[in-house]
């Protein structure tokens, strides 16, 4: 029997975690009584739009926040200002449509980190990653310099700005 080599057993052992942590936050999400249009209270974006998370990072050592925004604009948030206080909240219906739009955008499959080749190019810095189902993950850092992609960072600016899911560090 051949062992599989190292550089190929942590990429594909980091997306089957990934895999199962997506999975694990939607199923997590309807058993806190999400909505659908089909049930009281839901709505059509609800049934058709998408969700989306936001990790972020600052630096190699600081602990991961994490922020999960359903199509419906409901969010929770752990650790999301990194001060330790895990929230919740409601995006406006402005924000949630302003939102699902640019989720829609087909220009987000070509700002993908796998398109543009993405590697981190600073230390110490922000480091923030749109993870958007089916499949779509756009990392960007807080460096001098560095290009951001268009659609990704105004769904960041969104996000950051309407939630407490900003950089508490930064001075």
């Amino acid at each position: 029997m051949v062992r599989p080599s190292w550089p190929r057993v942590v990429p594909m052992t980091a997306g089957v975690l990934l895999a199962l942590a997506l999975t694990g936050c939607s199923l997590f999400g309807r058993a806190e009584g999400a909505t659908t249009a089909d049930q009281p209270g839901g709505s059509p974006a609800a049934a058709t739009g998408r969700p989306v998370h936001l990790v972020q990072k600052l630096g190699p050592d600081g602990s991961p926040r994490t922020l999960e925004v359903d199509p419906g604009g409901r969010w929770q948030c752990r650790d999301c200002a990194g001060d330790g206080v895990d929230s919740t909240g409601q995006l406006t219906p402005e924000q949630t449509h302003r939102l699902q739009r640019m989720l829609d955008d087909p220009a987000l499959t070509r700002e993908t980190d796998e398109v543009r080749r993405y590697k981190q190019g600073c230390v110490g810095a922000l480091t923030s990653t749109l993870l958007i189902p089916p499949g779509l993950t756009i990392t960007t850092q807080d460096c001098p310099g560095e290009e951001r992609p268009r659609v990704a960072y105004q769904i960041l600016l969104l996000l950051t700005q309407a939630t407490p899911a900003e950089d508490k560090d930064k001075g």
